[in-house]
């Protein structure tokens, strides 16, 4: 039986809260008896200290490992089947992950405008952690990271040259293009202005839509209502005492699923990007060795930033990696075609709103291809990474209004990405166009930023500068990835032993390269695809939970 917010009262939270400080001021917490951790495990085999959640733990590992175990000894058989995968769910329930992402953005618009944006994260009486630009810093972080340093060029090219080839028709009159929409066959400025609006949706408002909602329900439910930082807490609502049970070993399971294969995802798409670039650069071959060697690589220099601590390791790459994004965006404006990126910011911001509402129709699409396999992946890749990334931004937030989480979780990282897809892909496109060096067009998708950087000066140092940026984003998304993970495996604990964490980081190496040799770039995109319906639903479900437990919240003065 869910729990009425009459039942929620104001005190002290559990003591057994290990890592969840007490709100300040008035806050509601809910009354329940769960410690955290009650349930868990506590050992030390062979003098390594563990501290798990039984029943989270071993199922989810155990399967895990079982995966890694099948596509790697069944390489050859497993291709095709992802294959089918990806096909059948992009093609039949391509649908459900549009919607769900327009419902996450209306969600968080309302929110915005509603008392209830008032609420304080912490209690009404909680001041933030961070200051504005360290905040920002992290926000924009978290999110993206890899993809950017993939798609940055190749989503743009892509999109631009099937706009520019037009609509192509197969002998059942299904379209058989990939354009965005209705294309903009022959005209150069239609298309470039429907490629960057199609790319800048799928890094704009709608994946930050799921990170906002599921930040913002595991800090609501872990900070104001003291409840453990995993996935079930936002279900207390709807299933009161019962998400101490198998219904909450459940979610918090597809929880660690959609995380690791969502990661997993990013990590294939990296060490793809890195060898192709260390090829380029140094002709090392490009071939299944290099990804197993390179992932190999990257996971033990992983391994030492989480025996460093997040302090000394993972917050210190993250400032060297934000540090070298910013040089390599700046180095991209300044020597670029300045003007058109000046310019290009605005004029893509306006066609991305401007089509906005048709790239964000669910229903009776005729550029399938684009509405399939681009965005249904991308929406299951960024639900899939929603925990992930929610629960590092809800643990960066506390002591924001929720109107003020919501406005800079959705506005200031999709500025960014604004700005650096239009500085990568103009400069692509310009090449393109006006220079005639089709060989950017050409080059493999993995290439294509290496290829375009050649085109300017300094092309070693910026050539180098790239590969440091996917490996370094790898270590931290591995680092950081695996704390997640450990901390919903550790039934909430946030300062659970790190040889878990080691784990998990072992596991994300060995699940990308299972991946990768099964089926490659397909298997990665079939893995988000899989694992981010179910979290889909999930999710939906987790929309009123969060607003049932907004409501019963003292709004800040």
């Amino acid at each position: 039986m869910a729990q009425d917010p009459q039942d929620e009262k104001p005190q002290e939270p559990n003591t057994g809260s290990e890592g969840i400080p007490a709100p300040e001021g008035a806050a509601n917490l809910i009354d329940t008896d769960y410690v955290i951790g009650q349930d868990n495990i506590t050992a030390s085999p062979l003098g390594v200290n563990v501290d798990l959640h039984g029943k989270v733990f071993l199922f989810s590992s155990i399967v895990i490992l079982l995966f890694v175990i099948l596509t790697l000894a069944l390489q050859d058989q497993m291709e095709p089947i992802f294959n089918s995968m990806f096909s059948f769910l992009t093609t039949n329930l391509g649908w459900v992950f549009i919607l769900g992402a327009n419902v996450f953005v209306i969600l968080a618009i309302v929110l915005i405008f509603t008392p209830m944006g008032k609420v304080r994260i912490g209690g009404a009486g909680a001041t933030p952690d961070f200051g504005y630009a360290g905040w920002f810093s992290m926000l924009f972080a978290a999110g993206m990271g890899i993809g950017l340093m993939f798609y940055g060029v190749s989503e743009p090219l892509t999109h631009y040259g099937t706009a520019m080839g037009g609509i192509s028709m197969g002998e059942d009159g299904v379209r058989t293009d990939w354009a965005p929409l209705g294309a903009a066959e022959g005209d150069q400025a239609g298309a470039i202005s429907l490629s960057m609006a199609a790319t800048i949706f799928h890094w704009g408002f709608h994946p930050w839509g799921a990170y906002a909602i599921v930040g913002l329900s595991l800090a609501i439910f872990a900070f104001n209502k003291g409840l453990p930082l995993t996935m079930r807490s936002i279900f207390y609502p709807i299933l009161g005492e019962r998400i101490w049970g198998w219904p909450g070993h459940v979610i918090d399971i597809l929880a660690v699923f959609a995380t690791l294969f969502g990661l997993t995802t990013s990590l294939g798409i990296g060490a793809t990007q890195a060898a192709g670039g260390l090829n380029y650069l140094f002709g090392i071959p490009a071939g299944d060795a290099t990804l197993v060697l390179l992932i190999l690589g990257i996971t033990l220099v992983a391994l030492g930033s989480i025996l460093l601590g997040v302090d000394k390791g993972v917050q210190r790459l993250s400032q060297i990696n934000m540090v070298l994004a910013l040089l390599l965006l700046l180095f991209v404006i300044l020597v670029g075609p300045t003007l058109m990126i000046a310019t290009g910011v605005v004029e893509n911001l306006i066609g991305y709103v401007t089509h906005l509402p048709a790239f964000s129709m669910p229903f009776g699409r005729e550029d399938a291809n684009f509405s399939q396999g681009w965005t249904a992946f991308y929406w299951a890749w960024w639900i899939a990474w929603s925990p992930f990334v929610g629960m590092f931004i809800a643990r960066v937030s506390r002591g924001r209004t929720v109107r003020e989480f919501l406005i800079s979780v959705l506005v200031v990282p999709t500025l960014a990405s604004v700005v650096w897809m239009t500085a990568f892909g103009t400069t692509a496109i310009d090449q393109v166009v006006n220079a005639g060096v089709t060989a950017v067009q050409d080059a493999e998708l993995e290439l294509q930023l290496f290829t375009m950087l050649e085109q300017l000066p300094l092309t070693a140092i910026t050539s180098f500068v790239g590969i440091t940026l996917v490996i370094v984003f790898f270590i931290t998304s591995s680092d950081s990835g695996s704390l997640v993970i450990d901390s919903i495996t550790a039934g909430g604990k946030v300062d659970a032993p790190k040889p878990q964490r080691i784990f998990w980081a072992l596991i994300e190496g060995a699940l990308a390269i299972a991946l990768l040799l099964g089926g490659g770039l397909a298997a990665l995109q079939t893995a988000a695809l899989t694992t981010g319906l179910p979290f889909t639903l999930v999710l939906l479900v987790g929309c009123y939970g969060i607003v049932k437990g907004l409501m019963s919240e003292p709004k800040a003065k």
